[in-house]
């Protein structure tokens, strides 16, 4: 762990307490993605959390279309992310979302096929005149 310089208070995330749980399991890692924190488990993502402005602050929940409608209909709370519909989206704002979140945290956690996908290789990128 990297020591902070004195008088440096180091930023924690407001999410923080919702992918605490998943740090135990030795396949979690947690890493940056469009100002969010993503979190893996066994190399794929399952979740993210956003705490920016609207309609990014609160959790993304990493699935594909086809089972979308079996979240929401458990979760009435999530919708589509607006701008990333590939996933779905529940607010901070939205009733419940505590408990609602760490529901989803804990269906991660079980590996629940629902939540999770694969992510796209990243591209190589090929030197300038080749």
């Amino acid at each position: 762990m990297r020591e902070l310089p004195p008088g440096k208070i180091k930023r924690v995330h407001p999410y923080q307490w919702l992918w605490e749980p998943l740090e135990a399991d030795a396949a979690f890692v947690l890493r940056p993605m469009f100002g969010c924190r993503a979190a893996y488990l066994a190399g794929k993502i399952v979740l993210c959390f956003a705490a920016q402005e609207e309609p990014w602050r609160g959790v993304l929940v990493c699935t594909d279309q086809a089972r979308q409608a079996a979240l929401i209909a458990e979760f009435p709370a999530l919708a589509p992310h607006p701008i990333l519909p590939k996933w779905l989206y529940l607010p901070e704002s939205a009733a419940g979302f505590e408990r609602t979140a760490a529901r989803l945290v804990a269906l991660a956690r079980q590996r629940d096929p629902r939540i999770g996908v694969v992510p796209k290789p990243k591209r190589r990128k090929h030197p300038r005149g080749l």
